[in-house]
């Protein structure tokens, strides 16, 4: 008998249930948004109280101090609620597309970046808290996001330098959502925020740069209307 050892079988993918299960969120989503009324009520409420739930197992993780947990989690219920407050705001008083667009402009940014990261590889940006993301897995995203805001822009307003610029800037800021929460995880020691979603764990794990570009967003709204500007 052979003393040769037997091949280390490769761990399953998980693409398959990913994909679905993406595929679910987005059209539940979309069709919330779409419907508006009680049932987009519902649904903000409802992801509003899961993202504030997996926000705060992750500060208990954090640290032991209660007032620095206290802190945190005043910043998570400021961060979780300027986002979804300007969901809703951009729902009943905006355009449907705008609000549409920065979910789909979101999507495009991760889409980009996985598959540039995966095709092109290369230096990573931060190996100690997300050692998947690379730099041209940014670029990728960046060319993403300015492409589908181009697109849309010109469906809707018109084309206009703008918007490639500002889908390349909000990439970046998708980007940074989820380093930040990769970051939280590290500290918390865990993998994951949650485990609702098969194959992509919790709500925060999907919506990390939702988020952060929801928030980065609605402060440049208020900004523009400080300054006057339309």
């Amino acid at each position: 008998m052979s003393g040769a050892q037997a091949p280390i079988p490769k761990p399953r993918s998980d693409l398959g249930i990913r994909t679905f299960s993406g595929v679910v969120m987005m059209l539940v989503a979309a069709g919330a948004i779409w419907i508006g009324g009680p049932v987009f009520a519902i649904f903000i409420a409802l992801i509003t109280v899961g993202l504030l739930y997996e926000w705060t197992k992750l500060v208990l993780g954090l640290t032991p101090k209660l007032v620095a947990r206290f802190v945190w989690i005043m910043g998570g219920l400021a961060y979780v609620g300027l986002a979804t407050a300007f969901l809703v705001f951009l729902r009943e008083f905006a355009e449907i597309y705008i609000l549409l667009g920065l979910v789909g402009l979101v999507i495009s940014t991760d889409t980009g970046a996985y598959f540039a990261g995966r095709t092109f590889g290369g230096p990573k940006i931060a190996p100690a808290i997300s050692p998947s993301k690379t730099w041209s897995g940014l670029i990728g995203g960046m060319t993403a996001s300015a492409l589908f805001l181009s697109i849309l822009g010109h469906n809707t307003e018109g084309f206009a330098l703008w918007q490639p610029l500002t889908g390349a800037g909000l990439a970046i800021v998708a980007q940074a959502g989820d380093f930040f929460e990769s970051w939280m995880k590290r500290r918390a020691g865990v993998k994951d925020s949650g485990n609702l979603i098969p194959g992509h764990g919790g709500l925060f794990d999907r919506a990390d740069g939702l988020i952060a570009v929801l928030c980065v967003t609605a402060l440049l709204v208020v900004l523009l209307q400080m300054t006057g500007q339309p």
